[in-house]
């Protein structure tokens, strides 16, 4: 579905060496500023059990996974947004992306700089709010200018789309992010045109020692009281762990999980955040030549699922016929799915759920 999550945080917090250990794309990384210079971009397996478990059951020539993409976009500073530290090419990274992947440093090291010379978590993320703010208030008020012009017409539309405006202004002026900002029905076409950067969703991601991987630490519990305000998800990761499971297979991954007292690995924990935070769920379809993971946004009908796979698909679609993962799962397999009455046939109207198995019936 192409859509991405751009990694952003200050330099020196941990974005590229959790870039690195997530897509392996060897992003540089390196103990001073803007070591990145221009956005890596990954994309990036998403884990997910059921599809092993699928795997095993029906013995395909190859399985394939969901995926999503990932974006490591250089490290934003004080000033980014008057084009300080490459701000201005960063901040245009940023706005392409459909998530933001906040990386905040909540570890003590003397021996990694830190470019404000002190671990401070609710700094740091005010920083790059701030930043992102003072982007918005330029883009806002450029806006104005022209809607203010176009006003003089009497058109109501546009009348009513500089009040809106007006309002935003006054809004980011004030300190607040573009997602506070109460929006009706009038107003809220004109807030979407603008594609404003700090509105976009976050994900935090807290980079913490090796000791803290499990409990976390007071810098854990400053960012989660920040994101608890927005609703946002916080995520904890030791990035030197990451870097040495990236380099593992998967028994030895497990392995070293377990003697860490992790059930699962930082970045999968990520990477499961990232998917639903972007609204997405996962069908399958399942044969002895593919098993296979498919990318929808949840409420998604089952003639639009069918035209992820190829658009004839969803031009022809006829039926859908659906087992869902844990009947496939109970049962062994389609046929027993089927011979006990557990394949639905569904049509136009049905919306996917996420792990339905799914066959699609179309015309050509």
């Amino acid at each position: 579905m192409n859509l991405k999550c751009g990694i952003v945080g200050l330099p020196n917090v941990g974005k590229s060496t959790l870039f690195n250990a997530l897509s392996n794309a060897g992003a540089e990384s390196a103990n001073f500023p803007f070591c990145t210079i221009d956005p890596n971009v990954g994309l990036v397996p998403v884990p997910d059990e059921r599809l092993k478990k699928l795997e095993l059951l029906v013995d395909p020539k190859q399985t394939i996974p969901a995926t999503i993409e990932f974006v490591d976009i250089a490290g934003l500073v004080k000033g980014a947004s008057e084009g300080k530290g490459k701000g201005n090419a960063f901040l245009s990274h940023i706005r392409e992306v459909d998530l933001i992947v906040h990386v905040v440093r909540c570890f003590d090291d003397d021996d990694i700089i830190h470019v404000e010379g002190s671990v401070d978590p609710e700094r740091d993320i005010r920083i790059i709010e701030d930043e992102l703010i003072l982007k918005d208030l330029e883009s806002v008020e450029k806006r104005y200018d022209n809607l203010k012009k176009q006003s003089k017409s009497g058109d109501k539309k546009i009348a009513a789309q500089l009040e809106t405006v007006e309002k935003l202004i006054n809004h980011l002026q004030d300190g607040q992010t573009a997602r506070t900002f109460d929006t009706d029905r009038d107003s809220e076409e004109a807030f979407k045109d603008l594609f404003l950067l700090s509105a976009k969703p976050v994900l935090y991601a807290c980079n913490v020692s090796e000791s803290d991987v499990n409990d976390g630490n007071a810098y854990v519990d400053a960012v989660t009281s920040i994101a608890d305000e927005f609703g946002d998800e916080v995520v904890m990761f030791c990035a030197k762990i990451e870097a040495e499971i990236a380099e593992l297979d998967e028994e030895e991954k497990q392995m070293f999980l377990e003697e860490m007292g992790l059930k699962k690995s930082g970045l999968d924990r990520l990477i499961q955040a990232a998917y639903q935070n972007l609204g997405l769920i996962t069908y399958f379809t399942a044969g002895p030549k593919e098993v296979r993971a498919w990318t929808i946004r949840e409420g998604t009908r089952a003639p639009q699922a069918a035209g992820v796979i190829h658009t004839d698909f969803e031009k022809g679609f006829i039926r859908a016929e659906t087992i869902s993962f844990n009947d496939y799962e109970t049962l062994g397999s389609e046929k027993a799915a089927r011979d006990a009455g557990k394949m639905r046939q569904e049509g136009k109207e049905y919306v996917v759920k996420d792990g339905d198995v799914m066959l699609f019936r179309f015309n050509v």
